[in-house]
């Protein structure tokens, strides 16, 4: 009797620790370091997570994990999002995790944008909605007005920064955030710089966008910068590149002619004076700052220097600019002609 209580005993411990081990212990089936659960909104919450678990190779036991689900009320406290499952995890504990919604973050890393739809698309490959749904609210103005931008000025509140958000975060959610960024970003410093060099932060975006396609030297997009500002100051079209690139949007061209300059759009800087109607481009808050930290300078022409380093040649006067700019098409043809011979 003693020795069947003994193996009754010992079986109930080993069930036990079987039931344990398969609870507590390392359950996930996939080689990578996580793998993710999506829930989205308006579907069956439950359907969506059980059939992820049974095709996606998250877990050695998908019965099991279902059942503790069931019996620990997830199905009734899950939310629409994003979860993290990392190599490893325990039964219990992502069960745990998702009845306390606990969120995987969308790191969304900004950097140098150029238009609505690269941004859309963008936000359409990190978050719950599609690029079309984003390129819907970037293009409304009506939506946008709640913001205090339009399509032209929306880029205007984005700060070039990492930012974390939840995945089914909506865009006007998220654009909101950004604005609140935007406005953290003004702060009294910057209003006074900005103040100073007798321009609004919106314009001193507009202009940044356009120094960040000058030049990516640090050093010199304060003066950069100036040559702008001083042509706004004297009443003289910017004559900027890069603006007629955006208004072509054909930004892989390397010389402007003639023919590109016909092209009638409000951000063709050598028609039209004054700013374009918005920034050609998200630029780095380094630029951005380098604009409010112009020096006060006399330039009104610069020219990529004729030894293609990427620093440029600074002129206040034509005669002088023409000089360095004859220098630097002489230099450019040269080695076209030396590439093209040895191609032949």
């Amino acid at each position: 009797m003693k020795k069947k209580l003994f193996f009754i005993a010992a079986f109930i411990i080993l069930l036990l620790l079987t039931g344990a081990w398969l609870l507590f212990g390392p359950s996930t089936s996939f080689d990578e370091k996580n793998k993710y659960l999506f829930v989205r909104s308006g579907e069956n919450i439950q359907q969506q997570v059980e059939a992820q678990v049974d095709t996606g190779n998250i877990v050695h036991f998908p019965f099991i994990f279902k059942v503790v689900a069931s019996q620990t009320g997830v199905w009734d406290k899950l939310k629409p999002g994003r979860f993290e499952i990392k190599k490893g995890t325990s039964i219990f504990n992502m069960v745990r995790m998702l009845r306390n919604n606990v969120q995987s973050p969308v790191k969304l890393v900004i950097n140098k944008l150029r238009t609505k739809e690269n941004f859309a698309k963008l936000l359409g490959k990190n978050f719950s909605f599609d690029s079309a749904a984003a390129m819907q609210f970037l293009t409304s103005n009506d939506s946008l007005l709640q913001l205090g931008v339009d399509t032209n000025t929306v880029f205007t509140m984005i700060i070039p920064d990492t930012y974390l958000f939840n995945w089914n975060t909506r865009p006007r959610n998220l654009l909101t955030k950004l604005k609140e960024q935007e406005e953290k970003y003004w702060n009294s410093n910057r209003l006074q710089l900005a103040q100073e060099q007798g321009l609004t932060p919106r314009q001193v975006y507009t202009i940044a966008s356009i120094v960040e396609e000058e030049t990516n030297k640090d050093d010199e997009k304060g003066s950069i910068a100036s040559v702008y500002i001083n042509r706004m100051n004297k009443g003289m079209p910017l004559g900027a590149d890069p603006t007629v690139k955006y208004a072509l949007r054909d930004f892989a061209l390397k010389r402007i002619y003639f023919k590109h300059l016909a092209v009638e759009s409000p951000y063709n800087t050598y028609r039209y004076k004054g700013l374009p109607p918005g920034p050609i481009c998200t630029p780095s808050q380094t630029t951005i700052d380098a604009v409010l930290n112009a020096p006060k300078t006399d330039y009104l022409f610069f020219v990529a220097k004729s030894d293609f380093s990427g620093y440029h040649h600074f002129s206040n006067n034509f005669a002088e600019h023409d000089r360095y700019a004859k220098e630097y098409q002489q230099a450019l043809d040269t080695l076209i002609k030396n590439k093209q011979k040895q191609q032949d």
